[in-house]
């Protein structure tokens, strides 16, 4: 017995699709399952739908290479790992550079945890952003427990700055620290469909607490906006993995 043949029909105007790599429309728009990858044309040449949406992701290489692969993701393309490397290297050095420049009185090791810090934040923020890496952080067999520990074990970042940075202000240490755990278990125990507004949402709030809850970190009053944006958005938030169209 056939399957039962979805009842949505193409544009009355679309024209077959032309190569290999173009399939024919997006599952998620209601077309049969043969058609993912999407692409439709319309006569005259013109794209009106294309998404080369793959979560299946190459087994991690061996060695040196195999670790990084785990970290960033197998199969990451070399615009991709530019986009990873090039940001996060202008900001380690950026931020000790700008406490230097503003007078901001830090001994070496304030100055090299900085560096650290912004290199740690701003990679992560891209990396964890990138389509290999949401296809490998959130594969088949990652959980809520997988989730909560990356999260959680940045409660590490907070108290240093706590610490090294703020004269042992255990009271900013609680309140981050806090409310990472608590942000991330609403974001991570929500349907599917509401976690991107919500994740968005305890975002715009961690803006509002980092700007008007403390007193400025000085020459770190840009960590508290790029750690929730690493890990309240980059990271939780399981999203399409888009690749290139020459990716099959």
């Amino acid at each position: 017995m056939k399957a039962k043949a979805s009842s949505r029909a193409l544009p009355p105007d679309a024209a077959p699709l032309r190569g290999a790599g173009e399939a024919q429309t997006v599952m998620a728009a209601g077309y049969p399952p043969r058609c993912w990858p999407a692409v439709f044309r319309r006569k005259g040449g013109a794209v009106l739908e294309k998404a080369n949406i793959n979560w299946q992701y190459p087994p991690p290489r061996k060695g040196l290479l195999g670790a990084l692969d785990r970290f960033i993701g197998p199969g990451a393309t070399s615009a991709e790992i530019w986009l990873q490397i090039v940001p996060s290297v202008l900001a380690g050095i950026g931020a000790p550079v700008y406490a230097i420049l503003n007078g901001v009185e830090w001994n070496i090791v304030q100055l090299v945890l900085a560096g650290l810090f912004a290199f740690d934040m701003m990679g992560g923020i891209v990396t964890n952003a990138t389509s290999t890496a949401k296809r490998w952080y959130h594969r088949k067999g990652q959980g809520f427990g997988h989730h909560f520990a990356f999260t959680g074990v940045h409660a590490v970042h907070l108290f240093l700055v706590a610490w090294l940075f703020r004269s042992l202000d255990w009271g900013f240490f609680g309140a981050t620290t806090a409310y990472l755990l608590v942000a991330s278990v609403i974001i991570l125990k929500s349907p599917l469909y509401l976690r991107r507004p919500l994740a968005y949402l305890l975002y715009a709030i961690a803006l509002l607490v980092s700007i008007y809850g403390f007193a400025p970190t000085v020459g770190l009053e840009w960590f508290l906006p790029f750690f929730y944006l690493k890990l309240l958005v980059s990271h939780l938030l399981k999203e399409e993995p888009y690749r290139p169209s020459s990716e099959t």
